[in-house]
């Protein structure tokens, strides 16, 4: 039978020859996932259930960064809970203050994530994974318990949809272009439980950040998750991070999809995602002038060293807009650290904007940048609904590092062509 990429991981981790769209299963997981929200719901779950011990301890991952440095004492408390239950279980992959990153940024740097894996998650944006060829997903806190007991996973197999990449992509374009460009053309219920496969020469015009962008976003157009194919690029990244054999995974040629897409790079322009879903999208040129408050650049989608000194070529000499609030912070520990041993933290600070310790506070009106009632961000984050970042009446526009460094730049929503 054929199969696309997930199907095949799906099929080896359950152990059948093959597996359809629609059929239920019941799989092995190589990792499990949790934060410091979620981890606590999980933790509990796991002991209610009666479980006393976890299925491997080296393959669960703990990463406290939503709240933290601990906002309040309830975000205080939640964190505890996931150290005390590090502690207990000796959990070999637990990340807290000082060694800790953006989750799905640091678990690929950190070599946690392979291609062929299959890693599930208490967090939606765990499908960030298949930028290296792997099947990941989000899954809820219940089902995250019953993971780290016993190491296994149901499973309802999806159906795909194949998205065939063609052309190079024009100066200032990014893989949150790409994505912005499929979710405003197909809708945040266009791959509703489906699998987002890409492929075509194209995918090799993509650096691996694009791919961990375009895969991070697969929920926001409602996909079970997307996968790339394993290529050079993968390779390379994943030399030298991951120490252990690994399997690809192709599709077959005659594999099945329910829709397929061809789309030309080379005609994608910088895009933004308007409020308040991330399908709202238009191109920066026809968005017309729309002031902004707040400029963050960073997070799971747009954390990595690249997009900081693709953000730091934008500002380098320039100042941040009086009346804008530029934040930016660096997904992981290293990366925050290259910032500042090769300089490009200091470009920030002499532009007006003010670089943070790794945390997702902002992206979800944590912490570290909440908005004010019918303040407006342009924002390098994945989701732009409705009181994410903080007041109901806020507003948040999406956008990729190199239009919200030009837009804290003029004031206004702008591509980097567009400032002096």
């Amino acid at each position: 039978m054929a199969m696309t990429m997930t199907q095949k991981i799906l099929a080896g981790h359950a152990g059948l020859e093959s597996v359809c769209a629609g059929q239920l299963i019941e799989a092995n997981v190589d990792l499990t996932l949790a934060n410091d929200i979620t981890g606590p719901v999980a933790i509990r779950e796991m002991e209610k259930a009666g479980f006393d011990s976890v299925f491997d301890r080296a393959k669960i991952a703990l990463v406290m960064d939503h709240f933290v440095p601990n906002k309040d004492i309830m975000s205080a408390q939640q964190s505890r809970e996931c150290r005390e239950f590090a502690k207990k279980h000796g959990i070999v992959h637990f990340y807290d203050v000082g060694n800790m990153g953006v989750e799905h940024a640091l678990l690929p740097e950190k070599g946690l994530t392979a291609p062929g894996e299959l890693i599930i998650g208490a967090d939606s944006h765990t499908c960030t994974y298949g930028a290296l060829g792997a099947f990941s997903t989000g899954v809820g806190s219940t089902d995250l318990a019953a993971g780290m007991a016993t190491g296994k996973a149901w499973f309802k197999v999806p159906s795909a949809i194949k998205f065939v990449l063609r052309g190079k992509k024009a100066p200032w374009v990014s893989g949150k272009d790409l994505i912005l460009h499929i979710i405003g053309m197909i809708g945040v219920d266009g791959a509703l439980y489906k699998s987002m496969e890409f492929s075509g020469e194209g995918v090799a015009e993509l650096t691996m950040d694009d791919r961990f962008t375009i895969c991070n976003m697969a929920i926001e157009a409602g996909a079970k998750n997307g996968i790339f194919p394993v290529d050079e690029r993968t390779r390379e990244y994943i030399a030298g991070r991951v120490d252990r054999s690994v399997t690809e995974f192709a599709a077959d040629a005659d594999a099945e999809y329910d829709e397929v897409y061809e789309l030309d790079l080379s005609a994608l322009r910088p895009t933004v995602a308007c409020p308040h879903l991330p399908e709202n999208t238009k191109t920066v040129g026809e968005l017309g002038h729309i002031e902004i408050q707040q400029a963050v650049i960073g997070s799971r989608t747009h954390g990595r060293l690249d997009d900081m000194r693709i953000a730091a070529q934008i500002l380098k000499g320039r100042h941040v807009a009086s009346g804008v609030r530029a934040i930016v912070i660096p997904a992981t520990q290293a990366a925050y650290i290259q910032c500042i041993a090769g300089g490009v933290a200091l470009i920030f600070i002499e532009a007006g904007a003010i670089v943070s310790t790794p945390t997702c506070g902002p992206c979800l009106g944590g912490h570290m940048g909440v908005l004010a009632e019918g303040e407006r961000a342009i924002s390098t984050t994945n989701r732009n609904f409705v009181g994410r970042m903080g007041h109901i009446t806020s507003e948040i526009y999406l956008a990729n590092p190199a239009v919200a460094a030009a837009s804290a730049v003029a004031g206004y929503i702008c591509s980097p062509e567009d400032i002096k």
